[in-house]
C-alpha cells in the first residue's frame, strides 16, 4: 500500500510540464481512476483485519475512505507542483476508481461470479 501511495505521490510531484499524456479526451481522468483502483487493491491486501471478504460493508466503506482521504492529500499536494492544480474531477476520477474496484471484487470474487 505505501508503494502504491508512493508512486502516486512521485507522479503527482512530477511538474505539469514535464508530463506528457496522449491528446485523448478524459484520459488523465482515466489514469486517476486507474491507479487509485491500484491502490484501492493495495489498501484491501494491507488491512485484511478490516472483515472478511464479503463481509459488511465496513471493509469496501473504509478501503474507499481512505482512497478518497489520499486523494484530497494528493490534489492539495499537487497545489504546491509548478503547472499542476487540484479538481474536484481528478478527485472524483480517484473515488471512482477506488469503488469501482471495492465493487467489482465484491461482486466476481465475493459472491462467486466470474471475472
Amino acid at each position: 500500500m505505501l508503494a502504491v501511495m508512493a508512486g502516486i505521490f512521485f507522479m503527482s510531484n512530477q511538474p505539469g510540464s514535464s508530463l506528457s499524456l496522449p491528446p485523448v479526451l478524459g484520459v488523465d481522468k482515466l489514469l486517476h481512476g486507474m491507479a487509485y483502483a491500484v491502490l484501492a487493491a493495495s489498501v484491501i491486501h494491507a488491512f485484511p483485519s478490516w472483515g472478511e471478504w464479503p463481509g459488511g460493508r465496513f471493509a469496501g466503506i473504509a478501503v474507499v475512505l481512505v482512497c478518497f482521504l489520499y486523494g484530497v492529500s494528493d490534489e492539495f499536494h499537487q497545489t504546491f507542483i509548478p503547472a499542476r492544480t487540484a479538481t474536484v474531477g481528478d478527485l472524483l476520477a480517484d473515488v471512482a476508481g477506488a469503488y469501482g474496484w471495492v465493487f467489482w471484487l465484491r461482486q466476481h470474487i465475493c459472491r462467486g461470479g466470474s471475472a
